[in-house]
């Protein structure tokens, strides 16, 4: 098999309805932007797809680099096209929301080949897994608190906050949010590098008193030795590197550290599904939890590939809140069922996007 062409389809998508916000210092939800379909074809008539964010990014990139570099390859020479792409980001330096996107077209190829989704090709561990819900920032405490009974009522069994960016109100949140769901509800918080390490020490021992089960992120990932000396001030298990560059390498030095007491891992930051599980294994040699990062097909994918990871992440945002289509009432995301990633089976609910369709004849 080999790749014969490599496109980028450009799609308008609209504005986040409705609209949201996250930490205090953070844009909010994306205004009305371009995205970008990468669509791989080969000459035994199998198409890859991979989307991306920021499609006129990606259009340049292909256009530039990684056009030339696919054709003529076989596509399911995933780990040699993987390092290559290493190769040009030494000279390109992508945007780690970008180098992705050839990884996840090219598995879309491998499972339509081999007539499985990708969590079987990739080895699966299980069929079905529980959800939690990941809060965007609302106002005030007590809008959380309603978000939390809806969240709960929607089958939802767990909760991960994105909060004010304010220790002491965070805090105070998680306290409160603890006493209005009881002990046996799990709860996480996510600081989307809000803090400094002063605050961040404040409110991980907080969290860690108002039985949080991890604190993610609350700082900055660029220092992995403010994150040592994080670990040496607190109890309560960080889960780290969701954004760091450098995929495996990066996650490694969180586990050498002895800091991390879970890794993230995903598709979208973490180079496509190769980097995803070169982490996942990485942190199963150290007994260290590898927690899939962000919502949707390939986050389920992995959720149902990766042994020691625990829940799957649905964004819930707006009030009244409702339910990611992925889960379902009891809050379980099943795997996957049609070949590859499995686009085509969701376009046939929701649509094919504009400038796909000549694609799928």
């Amino acid at each position: 098999m080999k790749i014969t062409s490599v496109d980028v389809v450009l799609v308008d998508r609209p504005a986040h309805s409705p609209a949201f916000i996250w930490r205090q210092g953070l844009p909010g939800s994306d205004p009305a932007i371009t995205v970008g379909w990468l669509v791989i074809q080969t000459d035994v008539g199998i198409t890859g797809f991979a989307q991306a964010t920021r499609g006129v990014i990606l259009k340049d990139y292909v256009d530039r680099r990684f056009r030339s570099e696919l054709i003529g390859q076989d596509p399911l020479n995933r780990e040699y096209l993987w390092e290559r792409a290493w190769e040009l980001d030494r000279i390109e330096r992508f945007a780690p929301n970008m180098a992705h996107v050839v990884d996840v077209a090219l598995w879309d190829i491998a499972g339509k080949a081999a007539k499985l989704p990708i969590w079987k090709l990739l080895g699966g561990y299980r069929e079905s897994i529980q959800a939690y819900a990941s809060t965007v920032t609302y106002s005030s405490i007590e809008e959380f608190l309603d978000i939390a009974d809806q969240c709960l009522a929607l089958g939802y069994p767990a909760i991960k906050l994105h909060a004010f960016g304010d220790a002491k109100k965070d805090a105070l949140l998680g306290h409160k949010l603890r006493e209005h769901v009881g002990d046996d509800i799990p709860l996480m918080y996510d600081g989307s590098a809000g803090f400094d390490l002063m605050d961040a020490v404040y409110l991980g021992n907080a969290l860690y008193d108002a039985g949080f089960m991890w604190y993610e992120e609350p700082m900055k990932e660029f220092s992995i030795t403010a994150y040592k000396w994080l670990g040496e001030r607190v109890r309560i298990p960080l889960l780290l590197g969701e954004v760091t560059d450098g995929a495996h390498m990066s996650a490694g030095d969180f586990a050498a550290t002895g800091v991390a007491t879970g890794l993230r891992t995903s598709t979208f930051l973490r180079g496509g599904f190769t980097g995803a599980m070169r982490i996942a294994h990485l942190a199963d040699a150290y007994h260290l939890r590898a927690e899939v990062h962000g919502m949707g097909l390939e986050s389920a994918h992995l959720c149902m590939a990766i042994k020691n990871n625990t829940y799957y992440e649905s964004l819930v945002w707006g009030n009244p809140t409702t339910r990611e289509s992925l889960v379902d009432a009891n809050g379980l995301v099943h795997g996957p069922k049609d070949p590859g990633v499995g686009y085509e089976g969701q376009w046939a609910e929701t649509g094919v996007p504009k400038g796909l369709e000549k694609y799928l004849a």
